[in-house]
Order: structure tokens, then sequence, then C-alpha cells
């Protein structure tokens, strides 16, 4: 034996119960009571995308993602807690915008 030590660690992500966004803000609600709020600029498609659009989110995977179809912009839960911001690369959010023209 050499004396290590192994640790296993399973972490239970809260669920995401309610979703809000703003012109500056998007919050999520949790089923552990906690609200989190992160930047709207953190996520570009959010940030250019109009209030109905905002508005029209899917809570999805079982509480662990959310999905704003009308943008094509999915979010997990983890991320938005480890303070991720999205990681779309410039190209592509280019494109997204042309096509909104």
């Amino acid at each position: 034996m050499n004396g290590t030590l192994s640790v296993v660690v399973t972490l239970n992500l809260p669920r995401a119960v309610n979703v809000s966004v703003t012109d500056d803000t998007l919050s999520v609600d949790l089923e552990d009571g906690r609200t989190v709020s992160v930047p709207i600029g953190w996520y570009p498609r959010l940030a250019h995308a109009t209030p109905a659009e905002r508005d029209n989110v899917q809570i999805a995977g079982a509480g662990l993602g959310l999905h704003w179809p009308d943008l094509d912009e999915d979010i997990g839960v983890e991320g938005i807690l480890l303070g991720k911001q999205s990681n779309e690369n410039l190209q592509s959010f280019q494109r997204w915008l042309q096509l909104r023209k």
C-alpha cells in the first residue's frame, strides 16, 4: 500500500425553476431557494435579443439547462454557477447577427 487515499465526490446540482432576463441581467431561481444572477453581456445572443425573444426560454434537461429556441442559445445551470461566460467564437456570433438582419 502506497498511502494514497482516493475520494470520490458527487455533486448534485440544483435545478432551475424559473428564469428571467432583463436588459442587464440573466437571473435563475434554483430549487434550493437561491437566485443566481449574471451580466447579460456574458451571453451576446441574449444581449442582442428582443425582450420577446429573451422571454421565450425553456427550462430543459430536467432543470439543468436553459434553451432559447428563437436564439439557438443553450446555457447550462452548472456554467452559470461556475461563472462561465459564452464560449461562442466571434465569427459564429457575427454570422448569427447577419442572419438576423
